[in-house]
Order: C-alpha cells, then structure tokens, then sequence
C-alpha cells in the first residue's frame, strides 16, 4: 500500500484474527533463524578478517628442465632409402644403438669402392708433394754448391787478374829499361860515329856499336810487344772475372728459379691434396651417415618414416625420440600484468593432470594432492599466444613429483604472492586491480608468504 491517505493502518489490529499470523508470530522458529542469521553474519564478518594468499594461477604442460632432453625429432643428414629397421616403437635404446639403416640414392656416391678411389687420389697426390718438395731441396741443394763454387772461381779469376796486373807492371818496367838501354846505345853509337868520321875510332868499332844498338832496338821492340801482350792478358783477366760471376750468377738464378716453381707446384699439389682429403673424409662421413643411431639413452615414440623402399630426403625426420633421463619442469603461461610479479627461485604450487588433488588457493596449507616447484627461468619476449612462458622445476626441499609423470601432461599452477584479508581481496577483484607488486626479502619464509 501507498500510504497516501492520512489516516493509519493498524496491520495488528487487522491481522489478529488470521491463524496464520499467529502461528508465525508466536514460533520459536523465527527466533531461531534471527539467531542463525546473525550468526553467520557475525561468522562472514570474521571471515572477511581472515588472511588471504594472493596468487597467479596458470595452466600449463609437463616438459623437461633441460632442452636436450625434451622430445625431438632425427633428421636424416643426407638422402635416401630406407632399407632396415633395427628397433620398434616404443623401444628402449643406448645411445650408439642403429635405429634404421638407409641406403645411397646419389648417382656421384653409388661407387662401393668410392672411398678407396679417393684415398688413392689423395695418396698419389700427396707424393706429387714430396716428389715436387725434394726436387726443391734439390735445386737449394745445388744452389749452395754453385755458391761455394762461385766464391772459389771468383777468388781463382781475382788471382789470375792480380797477376796479369802485376805482370804488366813488370812488362813496363822492362819497356822503360829497354828504352833507355836503347837511348843510350843510341848516342854511344853517335858518339862512335862521329869519332870514326874524325879517323879516331875505326870501322870494326863502329860497326860493333851498331850491332850493339839494333840489339837494344830489338829488346825495346820486344819488351813493347810483351807489355802490350801482358796488358791484353790483364784485359782478358778482368773479362774472365766478370765472365765466372755473371755465369754463376745466372746459374744460381736459373737453379731459383726452378726451386720456386717446384715450391710453386708443390704448394698447388698440396691444394689438391687438401681438397682430395676434404673430399675422402666427406665420402668416409657420409658412408657413417648410413646408419642412423640414437643420439642418447632413451625410446623411440613414433616412426614418422616407415616401410622398407621409402625414400627420405636430406634433413627430413625420420622418427621421433625421448631420452629416458631427464629432470623434469612445468611450464606455465601468465598474462602479461602479472609478469612484473614473477621472480626466479620463488615457490608455485602444482597440481598435475591425473592426480587426485583439492586445492584451496587462498589458503594453500589447506591445499591436497598439490606438489611445489620453483621458478627458474621465464621468457622476455611474448609466446605466440601473447603470454609469456615460465619455467618451473621441483623443489628440492618439497616432497618429490611423482615418478609416473609423463611429458605433455597437463598442469595446472598457483603462484602464491602476499597475504592480504579476505576483504582486501574481494575489494581488488571487484575493481579489477592485479595482486601487488611483493618483492621477498627474506628467503627463509614460508611459501604462503613468497612471491613472483
């Protein structure tokens, strides 16, 4: 009613007489339910006081602390057939262990004798090399020999010019003498011959001073001639000195210069060589790659490559492969407001796909069946899915994860971060705010107050 009228309604007055009415007001059960609403009022009252663990929780899949030993595919490293699987799925290998067995489909490798060819070529090249390099220790060999026999004919040629020098000075000495003898025989006989025109000397002296004088013309012709002889020897000397050095010399550079074409084609012999041995290895590790092994201890999961007669690619996969010892991890997708709150060596709580467990967030020491990890790396850039990956390990403190976990099982985390009342809680939730920012200073506190 709208109470429009002034004039009052007694609701008693009129309601007295309704036995409904009177049962209601006159219950013990109404005061039951006052009681029981106040208490649960006074309880949700109390309740909103309690403390509050925030957290982040995130989904996740099993995976493997280390990268070598997660799940992964072996690639064939060259083309071919497959001729013989060795193994099963699902089998445990050793490392070494032959997997599958593939044969060569190349035209350029199908020779069975192709690496004994090329080990003979590289062979046959390598003693082109020694052959090329004892023909240079040869010619330096012979260019020593050349040098010691230079030094000596050049000392030989340099005497035989000192002589000749000397000789001719002994020659000109004799000409100068043999011109004065014939000087003075000259004027004696003058002299003689003026005393016989003046009757004082007779003809037999004259004519003795004659034959005396065409014997000192004789000596002084003769003396000329075997000074200008001693001279031409002196030439002859020089030209020989010059003709031993310069033959010495063009035999040394000529013996060099072969050297270096000998050092020349033996370096280009050891080129080829090289390149024959690059190339026999290469054959030798192709024919290794024949066989394709397990890289490590572990199962093969799955033949991606099956039947005899296939033929594989260069780098296609041929089967998949999971080592069998590995340290297990979750990793957790977050949003991006809730990175800043992420930090290595904090605690998560677990609770693994399979595993029956009850799970209470907020106060996680009421939490079973939940096991506790702890952060070791997160990623910096964003995963495709626009959340950023973190990686948790177990907790060496904590009770150890289960051994029959399996990688790609599912996950489920809770990051635990400050504790907050129940109200604080409610009132963030409502306004949309993120967990606050809590940096742990002390490592010793419990995982109920740590944080990311």
């Amino acid at each position: 009613m709208l109470n429009i009228s002034n004039n009052p309604i007694d609701r008693d007055e009129i309601l007295k007489d309704q036995s409904s009415y009177q049962e209601v007001t006159k219950s013990k059960a109404t005061k039951k339910l006052i009681n029981l609403m106040t208490g649960l009022f006074v309880l949700g009252l109390v309740m909103l006081f309690l403390p509050w663990t925030q957290n982040i929780r995130a989904r996740g899949t099993l995976t493997t602390l280390r990268p070598e030993n997660r799940e992964q595919d072996i690639h064939s490293v060259i083309s071919g057939r497959v001729e013989n699987w060795f193994v099963r799925e699902g089998q445990l290998v050793d490392a070494g262990d032959t997997i599958v067995f593939i044969s060569e489909m190349k035209s350029e490798y199908l020779d069975p004798q192709l690496i004994q060819r090329a080990t003979n070529q590289a062979g046959a090249k390598e003693a082109s090399v020694r052959a090329y390099q004892d023909k240079a220790q040869a010619l330096q060999e012979q260019i020593e020999a050349l040098r010691v026999n230079s030094l000596l004919k050049i000392e030989q040629a340099r005497n035989y010019l000192r002589q000749s020098e000397l000789k001719v000075t002994s020659d000109s000495i004799d000409y100068q003498t043999s011109g004065i003898n014939l000087d003075i025989a000259q004027k004696q006989f003058d002299r003689q011959q003026l005393l016989y025109d003046q009757g004082l000397k007779s003809l037999t002296q004259l004519e003795q001073r004659k034959q005396k004088l065409q014997e000192s013309i004789n000596k002084n012709i003769a003396a000329e001639n075997k000074w200008l002889a001693s001279k031409n020897e002196y030439i002859n000397s020089k030209l020989t000195l010059n003709t031993v050095q310069n033959d010495f010399k063009e035999k040394i550079a000529k013996a060099r210069s072969e050297r270096m074409s000998a050092l020349s084609s033996a370096l280009e012999s050891e080129a080829e060589y090289n390149k024959l041995s690059i190339q026999q290895a290469n054959y030798a590790r192709r024919a290794g790659f024949y066989f394709i092994t397990a890289p490590q201890d572990g199962y093969v999961t799955r033949a991606l490559t099956t039947g005899i007669g296939e033929t594989v690619k260069e780098g296609e996969a041929i089967f998949s492969f999971i080592p069998s010892n590995y340290d297990l991890a979750v990793e957790v997708y977050v949003r991006p407001i809730d990175l800043p709150l992420i930090r290595e060596g904090n605690r998560v709580q677990l609770q693994f796909d399979g595993w029956p467990a009850l799970v209470f967030s907020g106060w996680p020491n009421l939490s079973f069946g939940t096991y506790t990890g702890r952060v070791v790396a997160f990623d910096k850039a964003a995963s495709p899915n626009g959340k950023f990956r973190v990686l948790v390990a177990p907790d060496p403190e904590s009770e150890a994860w289960p051994e029959l976990l399996r990688l790609g099982s599912g996950a489920y985390g809770i990051a635990l971060l400050k504790n907050v009342p129940v109200w604080y809680e409610l009132w963030r939730n409502l306004n949309g705010f993120p967990p606050d920012f809590y940096v742990q200073n002390d490592k010793a506190e419990t995982y109920a107050k740590g944080s990311l």
